[in-house]
């Protein structure tokens, strides 16, 4: 059923002439949206790569726009600066988290207490996003509020994020 859900996000966007009404936006990687936050990613460091490439970041932006939505990236460079953001997400009331730990998955396993706080605080639906199966959080935070799904594709962390933007853009639909 997921890949039924998420086929159409985990293709390139594509544009066909004329299929597009509505004025032309010009969509940025460097600078958010002024519209209030949809989606937010917040991305832990990865030490094997940079936060979102910017043209990776402008397909997932172009995704959510095309559906009315709009996108936010957030890195953490720390676990405080992670839950820091988990709760200004509460305090912009975000409609929907996109988590990737990423190198900080071990740091909040190791002190889940803070994360485990902020993510029950969230008062929106959050989906934690991977690239390897051996930093995922959910069963082992035992938080009081689960992710609505685990995404992990071993060494594809973009598909990951296009899966779970998916299910973000299809859950916001409802």
């Amino acid at each position: 059923m997921t890949a039924t859900i998420c086929a159409e996000f985990m293709r390139p966007a594509r544009r066909r002439h004329g299929s597009f009404t509505g004025p032309a936006r010009k969509l940025s990687a460097s600078s958010p949206s002024t519209l209030p936050v949809s989606i937010l990613i917040l991305q832990g460091r990865h030490l094997s790569s940079q936060p979102l490439q910017s043209q990776f970041l402008l397909e997932l932006r172009g995704l959510a726009a095309a559906v009315g939505r709009n996108l936010e990236l957030r890195p953490c460079a720390s676990l405080r600066e992670l839950v820091g953001s988990l709760r200004a997400a509460r305090r912009r009331r975000s409609e929907f988290v996109l988590l990737d730990p990423g190198e900080l998955a071990p740091q909040a396993l190791a002190e889940p207490d803070a994360l485990r706080q902020a993510l029950d605080e969230l008062p929106s639906a959050y989906i934690e996003v991977h690239d390897a199966s051996a930093t995922t959080l959910d069963e082992r935070l035992h938080a009081h509020a689960p992710p609505l799904a685990t995404i992990v594709i071993n060494g594809d962390l973009a598909m990951s994020y296009r899966i779970a933007l998916g299910i973000a853009l299809r859950r916001l639909s409802r």
